[in-house]
């Protein structure tokens, strides 16, 4: 019984971007911290205004496929310079000129809000998605700017499917124990 109280391991995800082994609890009743396990992950400023280029690279590059990451990249793909200043903007809703063919121009409204799914935690478990705020100026050329609007809730979320991630892929070792 003790040889096996002994190769006890606990699991522990501490944050979206950190995992913990630590041993069994010992004689004082402590635990000998093993090893630390830090995601790699591409980095993007969210709330900071970019140039237009580096902002749709980074959309295509830092986040999945969906629907309004689509949308977004093409709103920032056709928006032309000096447009987004030149309408109003109540704080909810910007609009800017978008070019709809090779003469044509239209008005457009920028996307609000949108839910896009940037990577933010380890790759081997589903990104969770979230609502952003995306934003556009002129100065010096287009620039972009999206901005988180869940509060923090989607680290909740990538907790608990590290976390489920953990218990699955260990299923048929019973010495651990994963705790969020």
């Amino acid at each position: 019984s003790t040889s096996r109280r002994q190769r006890q391991m606990c699991i522990r995800d501490s944050s979206p971007t950190e995992v913990h082994l630590y041993s069994s609890l010992d004689a004082d009743r402590k635990r000998e911290h093993l090893v630390e396990v830090n995601a790699e992950l591409p980095d993007f400023r969210f709330g900071s205004f970019i140039d237009h280029e580096s902002f749709v690279i980074a959309l295509q590059s830092k986040f999945v496929s969906n629907a309004d990451r689509d949308l977004v990249l093409k709103f920032a793909g056709t928006v032309e310079d000096g447009t987004v200043a030149e309408y109003g903007d109540d704080g909810v809703t910007q609009k800017a000129t978008v070019k709809t063919g090779v003469a044509s121009k239209a008005d457009a409204v920028v996307p609000n809000p949108v839910n896009l799914i940037p990577y933010r935690t380890f790759l081997e478990v589903e990104q969770p998605e979230s609502d952003f705020i995306f934003r556009m100026k002129t100065a010096n050329g287009v620039q972009c700017a999206i901005f988180e609007a869940d509060g923090g809730a989607w680290k909740n979320v990538a907790m608990s499917r590290i976390k489920s991630y953990l218990q699955f892929e260990l299923s048929d070792f019973p010495q651990f124990t994963v705790i969020s």
